[in-house]
C-alpha cells in the first residue's frame, strides 16, 4: 500500500519538509539577532508557494492516513500561518461554494455597496476575518471543526514551547513568518477573481500560463479549471484546462507576480484566436506549437 494518495506529492512533500528543517535548524542555532530576521525576509516568497500547496492539500489530502496528514499539516501551519483544516473550511467549504455570490463568498472582494476593493482593503480583510469565518463554516460540519480546534489548539501549544525555549528565535523564525505569509496568501488571491461578477464558472477566474509560477505553485493559475472541478488533484488541472480552453473568455488571463514578473506583474493578457486554440490541444501538440502562450471530499480531508 502506497503512503501518498498521488506519487506527484512525493518530491512537493520532500522540499516542504527540507524547507521546515532548515526552519528549524536557524531557531535552534541562531545565536545572533539578524540570521532570525534575515530568514524571515528570505522565506516570504518560498513559504508564499508552500501555501499554494497548503491549499492544494486541502482540496486532496497528499497522504493515504489521517496520521502523516495531520503531521504535514502542523508542519504547514507553521510555514504558512493557516493551521489543519483551516483551508477545507473557509476555502473548500466555504469560498468554492459560495464564489459566485460576493454577499457569501468568504473571500468576497465586494463591498456591500457593491463597488471592489482595493487590493489592501481586501487582503486585510480577508486575512484578518479567515479564522473567524472558517470557524463560520464549521458549525455546519461539526467534523471537520473538531479537527480545526483541536489542531489549532495544538498548533497554538507547540508555538508556546518555541516560544518558552527561544523567544526572540521564535518570533522571527515562526510567530512574523506565520503572519506575513497568511497576508501575502490572501493579497495572492485578490488577483483570482476581483471584478468578475457572473453566474458562470467559466467566467468567473483569472488564469496565469506562466510555467514557472505553475511549478512553483502546483499549477494554481489554472484557476477555471481549479473552481470547475475543485476536487482535481493539482496534476490534473492544465488537462481539464485545455478542454475548457474555448468556453475561458479570452481576457481572463493575468501575468504572473514577483519574482517571475517584475514589470507589469499580475497584469491583464488578452489572448489571440491562435494561442487560445494552441491552448485547446493534447499537451504534445502544444508542445511542438509556436503559439503558445508566454509563460467525496470532506471524507478525504479528515484521512
Amino acid at each position: 500500500m502506497t503512503l501518498f494518495r498521488h506519487p506527484e506529492d512525493r518530491i512537493p512533500v520532500l522540499l516542504f519538509t527540507c524547507m521546515f528543517a532548515l526552519d528549524l535548524t536557524v531557531f535552534f542555532t541562531a545565536n545572533n539577532w539578524w540570521l532570525p530576521i534575515l530568514w524571515l525576509a528570505l522565506g516570504i516568497i518560498p513559504k508564499g508557494w508552500i501555501s499554494a500547496w497548503n491549499h492544494h492539500h486541502q482540496h486532496v489530502t497528499m497522504f493515504r492516513h489521517a496520521l502523516p496528514n495531520r503531521l504535514l499539516e502542523i508542519m504547514f501551519g507553521f510555514q504558512t500561518g493557516i493551521t489543519s483544516h483551516a483551508w477545507f473550511l473557509h476555502h473548500v467549504l466555504g469560498h468554492h461554494r459560495n464564489y459566485l455570490d460576493q454577499e457569501k463568498d468568504e473571500s468576497r472582494w465586494m463591498r456591500p455597496d457593491g463597488t471592489a476593493m482595493g487590493e489592501l482593503e481586501y487582503s486585510l480583510s480577508t486575512a484578518l476575518t479567515a479564522y473567524p469565518r472558517a470557524f463560520k463554516v464549521g458549525l455546519k460540519h461539526p467534523k471537520a471543526l473538531r479537527i480545526f480546534l483541536g489542531m489549532g489548539a495544538l498548533q497554538v501549544a507547540l508555538l508556546g514551547l518555541l516560544f518558552w525555549h527561544n523567544w526572540y528565535n521564535a518570533l522571527f523564525v515562526f510567530l512574523l513568518p506565520m503572519c506575513v505569509s497568511l497576508y501575502v496568501t490572501a493579497w495572492a488571491t485578490y488577483f483570482h477573481h476581483s471584478g468578475l461578477v457572473t453566474k458562470e464558472h467559466a467566467e468567473a477566474s483569472y488564469n496565469i500560463l506562466h510555467r514557472g509560477y505553475n511549478l512553483m505553485t502546483g499549477n494554481l493559475g489554472y484557476h477555471t479549471a481549479h473552481h470547475t472541478k475543485h476536487g482535481l488533484h493539482w496534476s490534473k488541472l492544465p488537462e481539464l484546462h485545455a478542454q475548457m480552453a474555448r468556453d475561458i473568455p479570452p481576457t481572463l488571463y493575468r501575468q504572473p507576480g514577483i519574482p517571475f514578473v517584475w514589470s507589469g506583474s499580475e497584469d491583464k493578457v488578452v489572448l489571440s484566436t491562435e494561442q487560445v486554440e494552441s491552448l485547446a490541444q493534447p499537451a504534445s501538440a502544444r508542445a511542438s506549437s509556436s503559439h503558445t502562450p508566454t509563460e467525496s471530499q470532506l471524507n478525504d480531508a479528515t484521512a
